[in-house]
């Protein structure tokens, strides 16, 4: 029997200067629900799904802007519950002069009526909030397909 993975447990980001992103994760992750936990070396944000950390990077590592084409992470997505969620964070997003890469918009390249919104860290990390319909995507991630409609109705 293969063991199942429930999910992501957490992620650990390294960054350049803690204390500007502290201040950045404060403000983002606290938008989207998250709560912070902050031990002598150790802060993260944690919701019912996840954890998000945040690492100081080694002094010969430090300043190095974020690459996502080097071996790594590419970008870190979060899911909304819904697209007025994404739109509504774009708004936080612009209020608050955080860099936005792309506006909310569909990807189709990604799958049907995948809407997202994606922007970046201080250290230049790609970061996305997006919306899928989850029950389809998930019986098409794990089956490869699902015959139901996209958005059938629920009686």
């Amino acid at each position: 029997m293969a063991i199942e993975v429930l999910g992501v447990e957490h992620i650990d980001l390294t960054v350049n200067d803690v204390a500007r992103s502290r201040a950045f994760f404060d403000k983002v992750l606290g938008e989207l629900g998250f709560r912070k936990f902050e031990g002598a070396d150790y802060i993260h944000w944690a919701n019912a799904q996840m954890t998000i950390a945040i690492r100081d990077a080694s002094a010969a590592n430090r300043d190095a802007r974020f690459d996502r084409y080097r071996v790594g992470l590419h970008h870190l997505a979060l899911r909304a519950r819904s697209r007025a969620d994404v739109d509504a964070f774009h708004r936080f997003l612009v209020r608050e002069k955080i860099e936005v890469l792309d506006a909310p918009a569909e990807y189709p390249q990604y799958g049907e009526n995948y809407y997202a919104v994606f922007f970046a860290d201080p250290d230049g990390m790609k970061l996305e909030l997006v919306h899928y319909p989850w029950g389809y995507w998930r019986k098409v991630q794990t089956e490869g397909h699902d015959p139901r409609p996209r958005y059938e109705s629920k009686k």
